[in-house]
């Protein structure tokens, strides 16, 4: 598998899994799980314009 393409299927992954700690924090009232969402879901996206990049540059 080419490694763009994983970092596309990891990047989705993370950014799902950032959203459900974003969503499980705010529903038990608990900040720090809120914005450990947000950073990993912020970390999918960065993952993602990284296998973008790597898509045109042909890796």
């Amino acid at each position: 598998m080419k490694s763009s393409i994983r970092d596309n299927a990891e990047a989705k992954f993370h950014e799902v899994k950032g959203k459900v700690k974003e969503v499980a924090g705010k529903v038990t009232d608990n900040p720090e799980l809120e914005a450990k969402g947000k950073a990993e879901k912020l970390a999918g996206k960065a993952q993602e314009k990284i296998g973008e990049v790597k898509k045109v540059l042909g890796k």
